[in-house]
C-alpha cells in the first residue's frame, strides 16, 4: 500500500511538472538588446538596439526576432541619418526579421539552472533580403528565466546594402553582431 501511494504521489510531482513546462513552453522580450559593430582602419561604427523583440517557444525550439531598424541608436547623428536613409533604407525596409530554431533543442533542459550551447539555423531578413544563416550561442536558463547570447557575422553585399563609393572604406563589409537577450515565460 505504501508503495503504490509512493508511486501515486511520484507520478502526480512528474505530471506537474510536465504539465508547468508545457504551460511554460513561450518566453518572450521586447527589450532585448542587438548590437553591430563595423571595424575599419579609417572608422570604427557601432550601433545599439534596446527594442528587440524575441519570442522562443521551448517545446519546438522555434524563435523569432524582430528589429526596428530606426531603433539603432549610434554615437553620431549623422551616422544614424544614413544608416536609416542611404543603407538600410528604413522607410522602404523598417525592420529586420529572424525566423529559425535551436536544432540542438532536445538536448536543453529547460527545467534546469545552467549554461547551454544553442546551434540555430533560420533565415535572417534585412533590407528585404532573405538568407539563411547559422550560429551557435549560449542559452542560459536561470529561476525559470531565458538568456540568449549570440555572435555572428553578416556581409552588407548579402542583403544588397550598397555603400557610396566616397564612404566604402569607412564600413565593414562584413559587420559583426552581438544578440543579448532576457526572456520571460509569456503570460497565459
Amino acid at each position: 500500500m505504501i508503495k503504490l501511494r509512493s508511486i501515486s504521489i511520484l507520478l502526480v510531482m512528474l505530471l506537474f511538472t510536465i504539465t508547468h513546462v508545457s504551460a511554460q513552453g513561450k518566453y518572450f522580450t521586447k527589450s532585448g538588446k542587438i548590437e553591430f559593430f563595423s571595424a575599419t582602419p579609417a572608422e570604427d561604427i557601432k550601433a545599439l538596439n534596446k527594442n528587440v523583440t524575441t519570442i522562443l517557444d521551448v517545446n519546438t525550439g522555434n524563435m523569432q526576432f524582430s528589429v526596428l531598424m530606426k531603433a539603432f541608436q549610434f554615437k553620431k547623428g549623422l551616422m544614424q541619418e544614413h544608416f536609416n536613409k542611404d543603407y538600410v533604407e528604413s522607410d522602404k525596409f523598417p525592420q529586420a526579421e529572424f525566423k529559425g530554431q535551436i536544432v540542438n533543442n532536445s538536448e536543453i533542459n529547460y527545467t534546469k539552472n545552467g549554461s547551454n550551447t544553442a546551434k540555430v539555423k533560420g533565415m535572417l531578413t534585412i533590407h528585404g533580403v532573405t538568407k539563411e544563416i547559422e550560429t551557435t550561442g549560449t542559452l542560459t536558463v536561470k529561476d525559470g528565466k531565458i538568456r540568449l547570447n549570440a555572435v555572428f557575422n553578416v556581409l552588407v553585399a548579402d542583403f544588397k546594402i550598397s555603400v557610396p563609393a566616397v564612404v566604402r572604406e569607412n564600413i565593414a563589409k562584413k559587420i559583426k553582431v552581438t544578440i543579448d537577450c532576457n526572456l520571460e515565460p509569456l503570460p497565459q
